[in-house]
């Protein structure tokens, strides 16, 4: 693809809330694993290289304070330009609003364009979320207030997504999507975007997992009228991704035939959080534990000390029966291995 075709391409916007960007955008989870000043000099040439979606959260450490800081040192008219999305783990109201205005404070901003509901994971939080009392309705206020734009919700459950869609509560929902995790194309994104609701696109390399840029990049981004988030901690970094993104081209018969070699290789070790191994006796997120290699690997391992993860991680001590639910998962005996 090649000429306009390709160039309008390049940009989506976000369902109903008319927010436009360019379909790569920068997601603020490595930034936390370097130094403050390589962080903020790496949004700082992101930005200044054209990205104009950055999303994080509040789970993310440091990385609010350092987008805030690289955004008030690039040119003014490019900062502004900016799309900037945050997220919180609170279910409840008071929660929520005391998690966003530490967000305004972090990002060094009197408005934040998206703000979401981080990682409800399941039917009971999304109903604690949605209910009176709930992280909703202070998100609503607060939009009604001026202080953000749009409510979105982020979920690795497509169970809560489709609901979540099917609602209608929320303006955006951000899915994991990639070749290894390809199930959200073929009900929750198109469910989304016949109702005009913004998709955000996450893990498109799966954690880590997938190591071909280019080829992870030409997967996700084949998918249309979705926007895709990409973390790098270095400059070097961001510009392999951007480079592949500005050199998109569609999935030829080779990248299909490299496609399926790699999901063949990791069809029975890797967790698709499907939850089938739930519900567990100890309450222990084993979906999540399975993928610590991964989160250590995005977040550091200060994920361990500190952050709303680091409970739930700990439950993983807990287990009695390790490998039973296991073995009720799709994946079978071979996820005994991920225990060493």
């Amino acid at each position: 693809m090649s000429g306009p075709e390709h160039a309008a391409a390049k940009r989506v916007v976000l369902g109903r809330t008319g927010l436009e960007a360019y379909r790569l955008g920068f997601g603020g989870i490595p930034i936390q694993r370097v130094s403050e000043a390589e962080a903020v000099r790496t949004v700082s040439h992101a930005v200044e290289r054209g990205v104009d979606f950055i999303d994080t959260s509040r789970a993310y450490t440091t990385s609010e304070r350092r987008i805030g800081l690289a955004l008030k040192q690039v040119d003014a008219d490019k900062a502004r330009r900016v799309i900037v999305a945050s997220k919180s783990h609170a279910k409840t109201a008071d929660a929520a609003r005391a998690d966003l205005e530490t967000s305004l404070r972090e990002l060094d901003r009197d408005y934040v364009d998206l703000y979401q509901c981080h990682f409800v994971s399941n039917e009971a939080e999304y109903q604690t979320v949605i209910s009176p009392g709930g992280a909703l309705e202070a998100l609503r206020r607060a939009q009604g207030e001026g202080v953000i734009g749009h409510v979105g919700i982020t979920s690795h459950s497509l169970d809560v997504l489709e609901r979540a869609v099917d609602d209608g509560l929320f303006d955006t929902i951000m899915v994991c999507f990639s070749f290894l995790e390809p199930r959200a194309r073929d009900a929750v994104i198109p469910k989304a975007v016949a109702k005009d609701i913004g998709v955000i696109a996450m893990k498109p390399f799966s954690g880590g997992v997938i190591e071909d840029v280019g080829l992870a990049l030409r997967y996700a981004l084949s998918e249309p009228a979705i926007l895709v988030l990409a973390g790098v901690e270095h400059p070097a970094l961001f510009d392999e991704d951007w480079r592949a993104f500005q050199e998109w081209r569609p999935l030829d018969q080779a990248d299909e035939e490299r496609i399926a070699r790699i999901q063949q290789e990791y069809d029975k070790a890797f967790c698709r959080r499907c939850d089938y191994c739930q519900p567990c006796t100890e309450e222990i997120p084993i979906q999540l534990v399975l993928n610590v290699r991964s989160l250590v690997k995005r977040m550091g391992k200060e994920v361990f000390e500190k952050g709303p993860f680091r409970g739930t991680i700990l439950k993983g001590n807990n287990c009695t029966e390790y490998g039973e639910r296991l073995l009720h998962s799709t994946y079978g005996p071979q996820l005994h291995n991920l225990k060493r």
